[in-house]
């Protein structure tokens, strides 16, 4: 059984499609064993506690400095002990020592087909407005491993979305979670939970072949 901690910042949505899916039987062999925010006001919060999940606040407020929070939250991580940490709407810049500590073992959505529309900067509906400025007619999502770059590990899996006239970035926000997010996020973490994802030479291997 696959033991997740989820890293959330807000209101939960990409989490809450990972409950419904363990739920469903869309993830098998996973359980979410903890949530946690940085943020105490996270909506993600309640959503944790209304299945019976332990949820955590872990702020920067809390802490001296960056640095102090960083170790924090790192030790509050390995007191769950982990097999894969999940990134759901999290907003905090992963530090070095996480990705250290739990190589290959972290994965993030990212609202956009990398490597188009990714790395500093583009998070939130900021990723949205850029489609929408460069005029794109195709953006999507991307479900990946976090190293010590920006959006820039192991891409997993990827689903495209189209972009339609008359969108506006919170229009085109929801239609990439409905149509891209909240499909591609349970089903890497179904694939790892039942050891059909590998990295070889920074590159994923799929022993699935199930669309």
């Amino acid at each position: 059984m696959l033991k997740l901690a989820v890293l959330v910042s807000g209101g939960g949505t990409n989490l809450q499609a990972i409950i419904d899916a363990i739920d469903s039987g869309v993830i098998t062999n996973a359980k979410i064993d903890v949530v946690i925010s940085n943020n105490a006001n996270a909506y993600a919060l309640e959503r944790a506690k209304k299945h019976g999940i332990d949820a955590k606040c872990v702020s920067p407020k809390m802490y001296a400095d960056r640095a102090a929070f960083n170790q924090a939250l790192l030790q509050e991580l390995k007191s769950y002990n982990p097999d894969l940490i999940v990134l759901a709407g999290c907003l905090v810049v992963i530090p070095k020592e996480m990705v250290q500590a739990f190589p290959n073992k972290i994965i993030n959505i990212h609202p956009a087909l990398i490597p188009s529309f990714c790395g500093t900067g583009y998070y939130g509906l900021k990723v949205h407005e850029g489609v929408l400025e460069r005029g794109v007619k195709v953006t999507g999502a991307t479900v990946h491993f976090v190293d010590e770059g920006t959006d820039t590990g192991p891409i997993i899996l990827q689903k495209a979305v189209e972009v339609q006239d008359g969108d506006t970035p919170e229009v085109l926000q929801r239609r990439v979670m409905e149509e891209a997010e909240w499909i591609i996020m349970p089903k890497a973490i179904d694939l790892i939970a039942n050891g059909k994802i590998k990295v070889v030479d920074g590159k994923v291997c799929n022993s699935s072949q199930n669309s």
